[in-house]
């Protein structure tokens, strides 16, 4: 066990900025405890406290050792926890010289970049033979939220099991009753029901109330009564120990949206239910001259469906890359997990229910672990096939970018039939062909992502037809052969061959031409391609193409005051095509300066956060907001969140160092809130300098041309674009635009981003 705090100042600077915390391995939060003991904890180990109802539980690889390395530092409640990327980059790189077989990562990271610091040290992990789980992400239902894109890590997302807990309220005055999950042993009640909104304790802030934080509700208002508590912002059981030191005897914990529900061990008889039964028992409180309501001791229902997909778990399609990648790659268990907690932030407690992808990544860690202990031959890559392959759909559907493959299949994944693998040269060609990498050598190795030898096919803009290539390797006892099979809706596939025989140990080669047939444009089409061997094995990949009418680049970016770059135009029709430059634009410089936020949780207006106001003149084309790390006084986690002139959200970039990009297509004129979160900085306060641009609608730039494109289109044809700029300024940084066009008006654009430091 070992611990990471280099990026806080060591151990003065934790004694300094959060003294509460142990200076040691020890986990204050339980975060990491919880992790662990779920990947690795022995088997058959007595539940006490408050949980033992749960009886015994176990790890998933009980036999495996555990290293621990501590780079997450609490909060003093112990509702969360955070850390600085140079501190989980040092974590990372230690276990790997430990020699880890498997690393667990239940930290969110990037949305958008394949080549951010822990991204990379997990490249780094993979080569060396390290199998890396990471979570998905807690974002969800909205779309473009997952995190750790990289090919070479397995990021998991959550789903539920069938270990189900619920219980009833009953309201007196009219019998109706409505059922949540919960863990109470006993009830509460018949008792006054009360609104939490309505029992403010005087000086506190009404909508911290509505929440329930702790101290903000009127015990002489509260006493003896059972409270219902909106869910949000702060942890769902700091919301019943609220109402306990407010003298209330029973809690209802309310969504107030779609969300999951959860079986929390709280410090009174609770009953988390859903938005619209929220929302009904709210009315009744309103409409209701003297409220009354009675919480039920719960029971395990024995009729719960399961696995969904947990509504927080992040989904796909990704936002880094061009769609030529599909996350996550699989879902596991993650909500309401029991597993050993920390005293220190859990109120004493030895064992709790946790919820997140952050418990789901653990599972899939302790299952590559068996894995790897079962098959030792094979690579980190192997092991994640193989979890793929086998992996089945969810009852909330077989959606790919919310279950990738589906879900974990332990035992069919110890003899998957064929694997696909992929290591160290594969990723270097597909960093290459993303072209987050730009080396001397990309020419040479460079690789379309979609042929990236994966067990998902992915393909971001299809234009009427692309063919991908995959190999297989037979890791069975048997010579086999497999036959294909197809579900796409509205795109064609053919396998070239449709039939393979493979012996053991040996690859097979094919290649897919996916050609559409009747699919909308511009939205993802999902299925899977299934190869079914004559032994019994199915392998089966998850696959999402989006048509288009033409494919290009979503971005491209140069250097220098004077240059060019080209890139290329894939057409999806017949037709007219007109190319338009629009820019080149200098970027808009605000100096700035924000404290940290010790909460680590954004709210606008909240602590740690400083708003500018950003012009955006009528008339643009695209808007972006920016923050560099080489732009910040230190090693700072700045984060960046962007509201429309109207107020109303527009998007946020939250990586894990101060790198954070929002753009906003086809902007509407006006003044954008834009805040700067101090979300880990390494002293009190960081300063920062925020970029913003505003690429004109207007075509016929003067400091940049187009040469090489083509007046009319043809289906399934190629043309290269050579962009040409003169004469910039030392401004350091410009963005501009080619868009393209057909006869009926914009079909696309491609951002050129142009470095001239």
């Amino acid at each position: 066990a070992q611990y990471f705090n280099a990026s806080w100042g060591g151990d003065a600077g934790i004694e300094a900025q959060r003294p509460w915390e142990f200076n040691s391995p020890r986990d204050y939060n339980g975060h990491g405890t919880h992790t662990a003991s779920t990947a690795g904890g022995n088997f058959g180990v007595e539940v006490t406290g408050p949980a033992a109802v749960f009886g015994t539980i176990s790890g998933i690889a009980p036999r495996a050792r555990i290293a621990s390395y501590k780079a997450l530092w609490s909060t003093e409640d112990g509702s969360t926890a955070s850390g600085f990327t140079g501190d989980f980059v040092a974590a990372i790189d230690q276990a790997v010289a430990d020699g880890v077989d498997v690393i667990n990562y239940s930290i969110s990271g990037s949305r958008t970049a394949f080549m951010d610091p822990a991204e990379i040290a997990f490249l780094f992990a993979a080569e060396a033979g390290v199998f890396v789980a990471a979570s998905a992400g807690n974002s969800g239902p909205d779309a473009s939220t997952v995190a750790h894109p990289s090919p070479w890590i397995t990021t998991v997302a959550a789903s539920t099991h069938d270990r189900y807990y619920e219980a009833c309220v009953t309201l007196g005055n009219n019998g109706d009753t409505y059922y949540g999950a919960s863990v109470n042993t006993t009830g509460a009640g018949p008792a006054d029901l009360v609104y939490a909104a309505d029992v403010c304790l005087a000086g506190a802030d009404p909508e911290e109330a509505k929440l329930c934080y702790p101290g903000t509700l009127d015990p002489d208002l509260v006493n003896g009564k059972i409270v219902l508590c909106d869910r949000g912002t702060i942890a769902r059981v700091s919301k019943s120990y609220a109402v306990y030191i407010a003298d209330g005897i029973g809690t209802i914990l309310a969504n107030v949206s779609p969300s999951s529900l959860n079986g929390d061990l709280h410090s009174v008889p609770t009953v988390h239910v859903d938005d619209v039964d929220g929302a009904a028992i709210r009315n009744y409180i309103v409409t209701e001259e003297t409220p009354i309501a009675q919480i039920f001791p719960s029971y395990t229902a024995s009729s719960v469906p399961a696995p969904l997909i947990a509504a927080f778990s992040s989904r796909g399609p990704l936002q880094a890359g061009t769609g030529d990648i599909l996350k996550p790659d699989v879902s596991a268990p993650g909500v309401d997990i029991l597993a050993a907690v920390a005293p220190p932030g859990n109120g004493g407690k030895d064992f709790d229910l946790y919820s997140g992808t952050s418990m789901s990544s653990p599972h899939v860690a302790g299952l590559a672990a068996l894995l790897k202990d079962l098959h030792p031959d094979w690579s980190p890559m192997m092991v994640k096939s193989a979890l793929m392959t086998t992996g089945f759909d969810l009852l909330s559907g077989a959606d790919p970018f919310a279950q990738g493959a589906g879900h974990v299949a332990p035992n069919s994944a110890a003899d998957p039939g064929l694997v696909y693998d992929n290591g160290w040269m594969d990723w270097l060609g597909f960093l290459c062909g993303t072209g987050e990498l730009q080396a001397s050598y990309c020419p040479y190795i460079k690789i379309d992502p979609s042929d990236l030898n994966l067990a998902s096919i992915a393909v971001g803009a299809l234009p009427g037809i692309q063919t991908v290539e995959r190999t297989v390797t037979n890791v069975g006892d048997n010579h086999e052969t497999y036959t294909f099979f197809y579900s796409l809706p509205g795109v064609d596939v053919v396998a070239n061959p449709d039939s393979i025989s493979v012996d053991p140990g040996q690859t097979e080669s094919y290649e897919l031409t996916f050609t559409v047939n009747g699919a909308a444009l511009n939205t993802y089409t999902t299925g899977f391609v299934t190869w079914t061997g004559d032994e019994g094995h199915i392998v089966r990949s998850p696959v999402a193409v989006r048509p288009v009418q033409l494919a290009v680049p979503a971005e491209v970016a140069g250097a220098g005051t004077d240059g060019s770059l080209s890139f290329d135009v894939t057409f999806g029709y017949t037709g007219d095509y007109t190319a338009a430059s629009h820019g080149l634009t200098p970027a808009t410089t605000t100096d700035g300066n924000v404290l940290d936020d010790p909460g680590d949780s954004f709210s606008p207006f909240g602590p740690g956060t400083t708003l500018h106001f950003v012009t955006i003149p009528a008339d643009s084309l695209h808007a972006r907001f920016s923050l560099f790390d080489d732009y910040t006084d230190g090693v700072d986690d700045l984060d960046l969140y962007v509201f429309y002139p109207s107020g109303v959200y527009a998007g946020d970039s939250g990586s894990g160092t101060s790198a954070e990009q929002v753009d906003v297509a086809s902007p509407p004129a006006g003044d954008y809130y834009v805040f700067v979160h101090g979300w880990g900085t390494d002293g009190p306060d960081a300063n920062y300098t925020l970029f913003s641009w505003a690429v004109p609608a207007a075509t016929g730039s003067s400091n940049m041309t187009i040469s090489g494109a083509p007046t009319s289109a043809t289906q399934g044809s190629t043309a290269t674009l050579t962009v040409n700029w003169l004469g910039l300024d030392d401004s350091p940084r410009y963005l501009g635009a080619i868009s393209h066009s057909d006869a009926g008006g914009l079909l696309d654009m491609t951002l050129i981003g142009v470095d001239t430091d």
